[in-house]
């Protein structure tokens, strides 16, 4: 099925008229016409109920426009990203886990940088997904966490992916309590205590 026949249906749907809508497509309505018939008999549906007062959608073609408009419009993303013409943007992911820190960084980022150049995109994830997403290259960078507890596994799961871990900050560990909890009026908390 051809991108115009996809472009067909939008503009008789959009204007109810195979006349019409071959006047705004710039073919005869013969064309158009026959277009469709073979892009129904390709379906093997009757996407419009065709009268003397114009055309409207059947149901199956209620279920189809959906469907064309985002091909087309995925058409045009993909002209616009790697046509003659395009405006394609370099890519800049980053997955992390939870921290303030790494979005208050990507923020300061993305304002050094011209975003009509750029495609900024930030992902708040799990471990895995930050893994994931760094191996298979839908981040350039993941943040994580390491510790003496999860170090072992991380760096295991790091090896199997081909990442390597780079040390950016060393971190405290918070601990976030309601205000009427018995711990809340301790200056610090061990790990023991968190226990019960």
């Amino acid at each position: 099925m051809p991108l115009q026949q996809l472009n067909d249906v939008i503009a008789i749907a959009e204007t109810g008229s195979f006349n019409r809508a071959a006047e705004r497509l710039y073919i005869s309505q013969p064309s158009l016409n026959s277009a469709i018939k073979e892009l129904e008999k390709e379906l093997d549906v009757i996407l419009f109920n065709r009268s003397g007062k114009g055309a409207t959608l059947m149901a199956e073609g209620l279920n189809f426009l959906p469907y064309a408009r985002s091909v087309i419009m995925q058409y045009r993303n993909l002209l616009d990203a790697y046509g003659k013409a395009g405006s394609r943007r370099e890519r800049f992911a980053v997955s992390t886990q939870h921290y303030s820190f790494a979005v208050k960084a990507f923020s300061l980022l993305t304002h050094v940088y011209d975003l009509a150049e750029y495609d900024f995109a930030i992902r708040e994830t799990r471990t895995q997904q930050v893994i994931d997403d760094t191996a298979a290259g839908r981040s350039e960078i993941g943040i994580l966490y390491l510790s003496d507890f999860n170090r072992k596994i991380i760096t295991k799961m790091l090896n199997e992916n081909g990442l390597s871990f780079h040390h950016l900050i060393d971190c405290r560990a918070y601990v976030y309590l309601w205000r009427g909890h018995p711990l809340a009026v301790r200056k610090s908390i061990a790990f023991d205590d968190l226990a019960p």
